[in-house]
């Protein structure tokens, strides 16, 4: 058994996924919390690893924080972040329960895909990750749509090239927006109301941040694939796609582990420096 631990560090939750090579076993969604220690995580993810019935003690590589890393470890782990303070949270704990350094995507590791980005080093490990998965499985020219904190649109070229994108305000930041910053509009689940023209403020409130945001998603789609090419596939992922998806025709497929398919894709072209 050759088992990897995929990281994902978002600024709203934070994802695990356990991979016995290709096939992934298990995964998790935790609340991303900076203000965590490495010990906090570690029995969290103890908890998680016990409730699937996996003992992390058995676990090949697995050893006592006050003992050396072991040379061969067991458990390799990679992880990407878009929360610098957390970043180096989980390279401990990967050091001190699996005995393992950390991959980190980012300067100096491959991901087999260039960056034609103006400043490579601004783009989100998560949306570079996200690409290497898309351009993976469906090839390109392809656009990759993660409804997550917020939300992204990124290009990818048919020679495999990530060339840009768009970022808007996630569909749960603009609902909150709305009660943060008015007096009495409250604060609502955001979902598809039974009709548009809402007859209470709630489901007014629901039809203007559903079939707003299904606009936006279908109209910057529409101007990619001007730029792209009409043939540009959308793969979507991140906790509303399932949601949002079925009102736009032209999302292809709805990936919700796309970003820890891609982690292991490039662990797997960077095994010799893990």
């Amino acid at each position: 058994m050759s088992l990897l631990l995929a990281v994902d560090i978002g600024n709203t939750t934070v994802a695990f996924g356990l991979f016995d090579d290709r096939t992934l076993l298990h995964h998790w969604r935790v609340q991303s919390d900076r203000d965590k220690t490495g010990d906090e995580y570690g029995v969290l993810l103890r908890n998680l690893f016990a409730f699937a019935g996996l003992d992390p003690a058995a676990l090949p590589g697995q050893h006592p924080a006050s003992e050396p890393a072991p040379v061969s470890p067991g458990v390799a782990v990679i992880i990407s972040s878009v929360v610098p303070p957390l970043t180096p949270v989980f390279q401990t704990l990967s050091h001190d329960l699996f005995g393992t350094k950390a991959l980190v995507v980012g300067p100096g590791l491959r991901t087999g895909m260039p960056i034609l980005y103006d400043a490579p080093l601004e783009v989100g490990a998560d949306r570079v990750v996200a690409a290497v998965a898309a351009f993976e499985k469906y090839g390109g020219p392809c656009i990759v749509l993660d409804f997550g904190t917020a939300t992204t649109f990124d290009a990818v070229s048919a020679k495999g090239e990530y060339l840009g994108g768009a970022i808007a305000p996630g569909v749960q930041i603009s609902a909150e927006a709305l009660y943060l910053k008015t007096a009495k509009l409250p604060r609502i689940e955001v979902r598809k109301p039974a009709r548009v023209v809402g007859k209470t403020t709630v489901g007014s409130m629901q039809s203007g941040l559903y079939f707003g945001y299904v606009g936006l998603v279908r109209n910057i789609i529409d101007e990619m694939r001007r730029e792209l090419g009409a043939e540009a596939r959308v793969i979507a992922t991140g906790g509303f796609a399932d949601a949002i998806a079925p009102e736009i025709g032209a999302i292809a497929a709805v990936e919700p582990n796309l970003v820890l398919e891609g982690l292991r894709i490039i662990y797997e072209r960077n095994k010799g420096a893990a």
